[in-house]
């Protein structure tokens, strides 16, 4: 009996479009997860992780859906693979069944160590970028979500005794974002 084939799909925000990821791969069943990949404890990829048995195939668009760094990445191939569950990597065209070779192996280590590196690389440029605007006075960081008006309202429903949580509630921002507003002004 051959397993099933499993898709994850992961977009780092809830604006991205995971549908290009496994576009016209046939599938039996599919977890999308709409999170960074900083670390491995999301959502879907724990349902996934529940869910996937002994004989299934996982199927990821690439490494970096996976996983940011390769250290998760070694440690998930190797955990699913322990298991007998075959992982493929579409673009990079790479297939991990347990069973690998020493160059397999090697190409997940080179592969993951490029996709971290990627990402450092891409950081550091961002970091950079946002230096150089902050010198022209062109960064002025993110947009405030509430106006004067909105701030003068919170201050208002306080003093009345409304519940922090309550405010954060209406206004559609977290406590947080709250409590950073009040210090603030």
């Amino acid at each position: 009996m051959t397993g099933q084939r499993i898709g994850y799909i992961r977009v780092s925000s809830a604006d991205q479009n995971p549908e290009r990821q496994l576009e016209g791969i046939e599938l039996d069943r599919t977890f999308t997860d709409k999170a960074s990949a900083k670390d491995t404890n999301r959502p879907e990829l724990n349902a996934l992780l529940s869910f996937i048995r002994e004989g299934d195939t996982l199927v990821v668009h690439s490494m970096d859906r996976l996983a940011r760094n390769l250290f998760d990445l070694r440690q998930l191939v190797t955990t699913l693979t322990s298991k007998e569950i075959r992982i493929e990597f579409v673009k990079e065209g790479l297939t991990f069944s347990g069973e690998d070779s020493p160059m397999a192996i090697l190409m997940l280590s080179v592969m993951g160590s490029f996709a971290e590196f990627e990402r450092a690389l891409l950081k550091e440029r961002q970091k950079e970028g946002i230096a150089l605007a902050k010198k022209r006075g062109a960064y002025r960081g993110r947009k405030k979500k509430l106006s004067e008006d909105k701030i003068d309202e919170i201050k208002i429903r306080i003093e009345s005794g409304d519940t922090k949580t309550e405010i954060a509630k209406a206004m559609g921002i977290s406590r947080e974002t709250l409590y950073q507003y009040l210090k603030k002004y």
